[in-house]
């Protein structure tokens, strides 16, 4: 049951104000722009700038407001900062910021009200100090623009020189144009970043002016550099497409813009239907990955992170893309269609991603997702383009939106900045300390832990003083440890051990395995020595005990020493119908299964997922899921929840799998056939998560699912105040209400009224107690 504790009304009292979470930084006023530089994080909102050191301690912070002094025209207005508590009249609200290291220089380009755009070069190290400003159009001119981008990118001038220049990609809003007498930017721009520059700060002309334009709306997602070829990713709302362009930034201005060539993502077989939300390139290469956030069903709930490689193809003609075009006017021209790009694979789906960061740990691409529930999800790839469980590293306990860029802190390399609409969180990339055994550290999966032999501890490799450490191999793996049993034409069997692991010089060095029974001799004395990965044993005996035979391996890496027990069993002993539970029993005990049957033969899988899509062999009609009450929980879950189907008579427990790959099991409480009950246990992690109901062989049949949402959260109460006597009729309003069974007021429940709208926002009524004093509650 959940209750709300404390009721957050107040009986003759002024009202509560809510605490910030902690390990971040609240800002005054919605984020506009955020940036982060060597140790530094910049952040506008609509009200200030701030500086603030990598752990998002304060620095400084300015204010954006102003005065505006009219000029002549509107463009020669001038803008003011003031202080605090001086009059003021505008506001300064930046669309465009950038750090620029190399010139230690901060760019903050914006749009004032009753005005045109402003540029200020402020110095990096003391946002408070104006280097420059110009009443200059840098970027969008409309208030609010998240269609729009802008970030530096270097011109090869020469061999020997190289030029810096502010790329912008903005949209055009034909129904709602630039403000009147403004100077109007294009599509596309490059902006001069100092004074030394042909044309002087912020000019846009300097070797010739140019720009590229576009057939259709378009809205930009993102921008970057690679080597001497700019990347720009856009959605073309009219025609449904996703757009990547590539310039080559070499020469001029001019002729930067004039090496256009462009490609279509398409992530489904026509080629259209979904929408580029965040995106992220992958470090290191080639070839160039990039992962994006794609909704795919034309709103922005049903999102999946594709990996593309975007890999540039330089040998088309420049300036021949039907949607963008370097001429006044794109429409006129005859142009063959760009080349469509396909996903190398589907890395993750689930509902409301909004953001991507992506990173690489070794052989590892590791992304760090955000959510618009206020979720940080990581998930790790390995070079096969396998994934592993995704872990949530941070969870909102309301709907909060994670912004659409994250960033590495630049300093330790082991936290991850998330944005909000008013807070950015800095959240460790990963919790190693909290695996305490060499096992439960493999076992996360994570390429950042390593399990370090001199402190026998789980840390990051960093921390690990010498190189006597463990850590997952390059690819994804089941198990730490694997064994195999194969018996040879002659009869001998042969015992393989593989550790799957990498480690450090001195681990890897010191590799030893030992082998032991609890009867005679297991081993001949001629076996070949271990060479890592792994260890062989050529059994003595040819003929292995009916009931199986137990064997204890221990394995020496460096300092860590392994140990595992396991039980050799005649592989065609191995007999019954072919169910999961069967060929489970097969793997685990190193043989092959093949053919429905358990053999020595050495062909055949050797993973336990194969024994996952078996169906059951019993002979029971199979059961089928048709409805669950409720199926929109919250974390806590729910007690005696209601699953209703046919033939549910010879189900033993309901199995809960969500995409982090826990799995939950619950005992049926009740059961009819029809319907049956069981508890939906408490969950970590927001979405959807799948269902199933377990046979007493371990088959699992039915495909439901259920969907965690967050806590309910109270956030206004109607009326503030009561009498003494109680029994005043409260209205509560806030989120996820509908979870609420109960309130509880002065340490007793009280019932309450269902919730009139079965939505986010909805409101709760309850009575007041009788109460003997004023005070708050």
């Amino acid at each position: 049951m959940i209750l709300l504790p404390g009721l957050l009304f107040i009986l003759w009292g002024e009202p509560a104000r809510c605490l910030a979470e902690g390990g971040g930084f609240d800002f005054y006023g919605e984020i506009r722009q955020y940036a982060v530089a060597t140790n530094t994080v910049y952040v506008a909102t609509e009200e200030k700038l701030y500086q603030l050191n990598h752990d998002l301690t304060l620095v400084r912070s300015v204010t954006q407001r102003g005065i505006i002094e009219s000029g002549e025209h509107v463009y020669d207005a001038q803008f003011h900062r003031v202080t605090e508590t001086d009059h003021w009249n505008t506001t300064f609200r930046v669309n465009v910021l950038l750090p620029f290291v190399e010139n230690a220089t901060l760019i903050s380009c914006g749009v004032i009200d009753r005005g045109c755009g402003v540029c200020e070069l402020l110095d990096l190290e003391d946002i408070s100090s104006v280097l420059h400003r110009e009443l200059f159009s840098v970027g969008p001119q409309r208030r609010n623009s998240s269609a729009s981008v802008g970030f530096l990118v270097n011109v090869e001038k020469t061999r020997t020189e190289t030029e810096t220049y502010i790329l912008t990609a903005i949209q055009k809003d034909k129904k709602n144009p630039d403000k009147i007498h403004c100077p109007s930017s294009e599509t596309m721009n490059l902006h001069n970043t100092n004074n030394k520059q042909m044309g002087l700060i912020f000019s846009y002309s300097g070797d010739g002016y140019n720009t590229i334009n576009v057939v259709d709306d378009v809205e930009f997602v993102d921008g970057f550099q690679l080597g001497s070829i700019i990347y720009l990713f856009s959605n073309l709302p009219q025609s449904n497409k996703v757009r990547l362009i590539w310039l080559e930034g070499k020469t001029s201005k001019i002729q930067t813009f004039r090496s256009l060539r462009g490609a279509t993502l398409s992530i489904s077989d026509g080629g259209g239907g979904s929408r580029l939300e965040a995106s992220s390139v992958v470090p290191g290469g080639p070839p160039v990955l990039w992962s994006g956030v794609f909704s795919v069903d034309g709103g922005r709930t049903n999102t999946e992170l594709v990996l593309f490689d975007i890999s540039p193809d330089l040998t088309g003609e420049k300036d021949k893309d039907p949607d963008f075009c370097t001429k006044s006017s794109c429409t006129d021209r005859i142009t063959p269609q760009p080349k469509t790009l396909k996903p190398k694979k589907v890395l993750f789906r689930q509902d409301y991603m909004t953001s991507v960061l992506a990173v690489r740990q070794k052989a590892w691409m590791i992304f760090f997702i955000g959510t618009g529930d206020g979720q940080l999800i990581k998930l790790c790839v390995d070079k096969n383009y396998h994934t592993t469980c995704p872990r949530v590293l941070y969870k909102a306990t309301d709907d909060r939106k994670v912004l659409a860029k994250m960033h590495l802190d630049p300093v330790d390399l082991k936290h991850v900045y998330v944005p909000f609409q008013n807070q950015i969180k800095r959240v460790a990339v990963s919790n190693c300390s909290t695996y305490t055994n060499v096992q439960d550290c493999w076992s996360a999966q994570d390429p950042y832990c390593v399990w370090c032999g001199s402190k026998r501890s789980c840390t990051f490799e960093d921390d690990c003083q010498d190189s006597d450490w463990l850590s997952i191999p390059d690819d994804s793996q089941q198990k730490m440890i694997s064994h195999k049993v194969v018996k040879d034409n002659t009869g001998q069997i042969t015992l393989t051990i593989k550790t799957h692991v990498t480690g450090g010089s001195e681990a890897l060095a010191n590799f030893a395995c030992q082998f032991s029974a609890s009867s005679s001799q297991l081993c001949i004395m001629n076996n070949a020595p271990p060479q890592f990965p792994q260890c062989t044993c050529i059994l003595t005996n040819s003929t292995l005990p009916t009931e199986g035979m137990h064997v204890t391996v221990k394995t020496k890496l460096g300092k860590t020493r392994l140990t595992e027990e396991l039980k050799l069993t005649n592989c065609s002993d191995i007999m019954g119908p072919p169910t999961s539970d069967l060929c489970q029993q097969c793997i685990e005990a190193g043989c092959s299964w093949s053919t429905n049957s358990c053999s020595w033969r050495s062909p055949g899988v050797m993973e336990d997922s194969v024994c996952q899509i078996m169906v059951s062999g019993m002979n029971i009609s199979k059961p089928e899921i048709s409805s669950i009450t409720p199926s929109v929980v919250s974390f806590y879950g729910k007690n005696h929840a209601v699953l209703s189907g046919n033939d549910l008579k010879d189900v033993t427990r309901v199995r809960i799998k969500a995409q982090d790959c826990t799995q939950q099991e619950s005992p049926v409480l009740n059961n009819n056939g029809v319907n049956l009950t069981f508890h939906i246990p408490r969950t970590d992690i927001k979405g959807v998560v799948k269902v199933c109901v377990v046979l007493s062989d371990g088959s699992c049949h039915g495909n439901a699912t259920i969907t965690y949402r967050s806590f309910p959260s109270c956030t206004n109460i109607v009326p503030r105040s009561s009498w003494f006597s109680g029994g005043r009729k409260i209205t509560l309003m806030g989120s996820h209400l509908v979870f609420v069974e109960g309130v509880m007021h002065s340490h007793a429940q009280q019932e309450v009224r269902p919730p009139r709208h079965n939505d986010f926002q909805v409101d709760l009524s309850a009575h007041t107690h009788p109460h003997t004093n004023k005070s708050n509650l």
